[in-house]
C-alpha cells in the first residue's frame, strides 16, 4: 500500500481506533456532571457540542448541573452574605430563593443549547429532546454539630424508573441541584451528591466528573490514569495532600463503585475535547476508577478461612449469625461459596443438603458492609440455588433473626420447626428463637 499524506488520513484514523469504544459506549447510560463554573466559561458551548456528539452515537445521557458560582454571584448582588459549614452551604431563605433562580435560569440556558441545529455548526441535525422534572427526592440535611443547615438538602430517593423512561423515550436527561420532599419543600442540594445517587440508582455503567482542577498525580506530576477502589483509598487516606475537589470526586467514586456503578471518570473540563479523548481513545486525558478488578464467585477452600471468619464475626457479635469457631468453619468450609476479589473476601454463604428429605439449609450468608445494595447477595443464594437443584434438592431454607424481610423478597415464605429435617430439628435453638423461611426451588423471588 501507498504510503498517503493526506491530512484528512490522520481523521480516517482516528474513526478506525475509536470504531471499538463507538460500539461498546452505544446504548450505555452515562451520568455526567459538571459544575456552574463550566456553564458561564465562554467555551461551554462547545462542551455542548460533544455531549450532541455522545447522544448521537447512541450513549444514553443523564446530565448534572452545578450552580455555586451562579447563586454567590445573585446573593452578593443582593447584598447578602453566603454561609459554609464543614464545606455545606447554610441555605437561609434569601439564599434558597437565589438558589432556585439561578437553577432555574441554568436549566433555561442548558436547554436552549441543546436545542441549537443551525446549519453548519456541530448542531446541525441534532434534535436533541431534554428533559426535567422532580426525579431527585430530597429530605433536610437538618442540625448538624449545632449548625442548622435549613433548606439545605440531602438526596433521599432517585426516581430511577422515571429517568428511565425518558431515557428509553430518546430524551437526555437534565437535572439541576435541586430536590423536593413529599411535604412539597425545595431543597439546595450538592450537584456531586445528585449525580452519584442518579449513577447508583440508574445502575449507570459510568459517572463522569467534569473537573475545573487536574486529578490525581505520581511523584512526578504525571497524570494517574487508572485507580482501582483500593487504590483510590490509599489516595485518601495517604499524606499526599489532595486538592479538596479532587479528595472529594475520589470519595465519591469510591461510593459509586462500591454500589454497582461500572467505572467513574475524573475528566478536566478544561482540555478542549477532553470528554471525547477520554472516552473515544484508548489512554484517555483523565484519571478512571473502577471497581470491577478480579472479582468471582466461586467454592471456598481452606485458604479462605482466615476471610470468612474476618467478615462474619462483626455480624457474630451483634447475634445476626450463629457463632463458628475457626476449628468448625475448617471442617465446614467445603460447604462454603465466597465472592472474593482481589484475594479478599467480600461475601460468603454455605449450604448444607439433606438429601434423604429433599431439602438444604442456606446458611451463613454475609456480604462485607461496604459492598452491599449491588446485588452481590443475590448472586450468592443463585449460586446456592443452583447448587441445591443440581442435587435435587426441592426445598431451601434458613434460619434467621433479622432479616427476614430480604428473604421473603426473594420467595421464602415462613415455616415452623416442623418443616425442618428431624436432624436439624434435634439442634434447633430454641433460645435464639430463629424465624424459618422457606423456598420451593423453580419458585423465583
Amino acid at each position: 500500500m501507498k504510503k498517503n499524506n493526506r491530512p484528512e488520513l490522520s481523521q480516517i484514523n482516528w474513526f478506525r481506533n475509536a470504531a471499538p469504544y463507538i460500539n461498546a459506549h452505544r446504548g450505555r447510560t452515562f451520568v455526567i456532571a459538571f459544575g456552574g463554573e463550566a456553564v458561564q466559561d465562554a467555551g461551554f458551548a462547545q462542551l455542548i457540542h460533544d455531549l450532541a456528539m455522545l447522544q448521537s452515537l447512541g450513549v444514553r445521557l443523564v446530565l448534572v448541573h452545578g450552580a455555586r458560582p451562579q447563586i454567590e454571584q445573585r446573593l452578593r448582588a443582593r447584598g447578602l452574605a453566603f454561609r459554609y459549614e464543614a464545606g455545606l452551604r447554610v441555605t437561609d431563605a434569601d439564599a434558597l430563593a437565589a438558589v432556585k433562580e439561578a437553577g432555574g435560569c441554568l436549566r433555561v440556558e442548558i436547554e436552549a443549547l441543546l436545542s441549537m441545529g443551525l446549519a453548519n455548526t456541530p448542531m446541525s441535525g441534532a434534535r436533541i429532546r431534554v428533559a426535567s422534572g422532580n426525579h431527585v427526592i430530597a429530605k433536610p440535611l437538618g442540625v448538624r454539630d449545632g449548625v442548622d443547615y435549613q433548606h439545605t438538602g440531602e438526596v433521599r430517593r432517585i426516581d430511577a424508573e422515571g429517568i428511565r423512561r425518558r431515557l428509553e423515550s430518546g430524551e437526555t436527561v437534565l437535572l439541576s441541584p435541586l430536590g423536593y420532599s413529599p411535604t412539597g419543600e425545595v431543597f439546595n442540594l450538592s450537584a456531586e451528591d445528585v449525580a452519584t445517587a442518579t449513577a447508583i440508582a440508574l445502575k449507570a455503567d459510568k459517572l463522569i466528573f467534569l473537573t475545573e482542577t487536574p486529578g490525581p498525580r505520581d511523584g512526578r506530576r504525571r497524570r494517574v490514569s487508572q485507580l482501582s477502589v483500593e487504590q483510590a483509598q490509599v489516595w485518601l487516606g495517604g499524606r499526599r495532600k489532595l486538592d479538596p475537589e479532587t479528595a472529594q470526586h475520589l470519595k465519591s467514586a469510591v461510593h459509586a463503585c462500591r454500589q454497582g456503578v461500572a467505572r467513574v471518570h475524573l475528566v478536566e473540563r478544561n482540555v478542549d475535547g477532553a470528554l471525547l479523548l477520554e472516552l473515544y481513545t484508548r489512554d484517555g486525558v483523565g484519571t478512571l476508577i473502577t471497581g470491577e478488578t478480579y472479582e468471582r464467585m466461586r467454592r471456598a477452600s481452606i485458604d479462605d478461612v482466615g476471610g470468612i471468619l474476618e467478615l462474619i464475626q462483626p455480624l457474630e457479635a451483634e447475634g445476626i449469625l450463629v457463632r463458628r469457631s475457626r476449628e468448625q468453619l475448617e471442617l465446614e468450609i467445603d460447604r462454603f461459596s465466597v465472592i472474593e476479589r482481589d484475594g479478599i473476601v467480600l461475601g460468603c454463604a454455605a449450604f448444607y443438603p439433606f438429601p434423604a428429605e429433599s431439602v438444604g439449609e442456606l446458611a451463613c450468608l454475609a456480604i462485607h458492609p461496604e459492598y452491599r445494595t449491588a446485588g452481590r447477595g443475590d448472586r450468592l443464594l443463585e449460586f446456592v440455588e443452583a447448587e441445591a437443584a443440581a442435587l435435587g434438592i426441592a426445598r431451601l431454607f434458613v434460619l434467621t433473626t433479622r432479616t427476614a424481610h430480604w428473604f421473603r423478597e426473594r420467595g421464602f415464605e415462613p415455616g415452623d420447626i416442623r418443616n425442618l429435617p428431624l436432624r436439624k430439628r434435634e439442634l434447633y435453638n430454641y433460645q435464639r428463637n430463629s424465624k424459618i423461611f422457606i423456598k420451593e426451588l423453580g419458585v423465583r423471588g
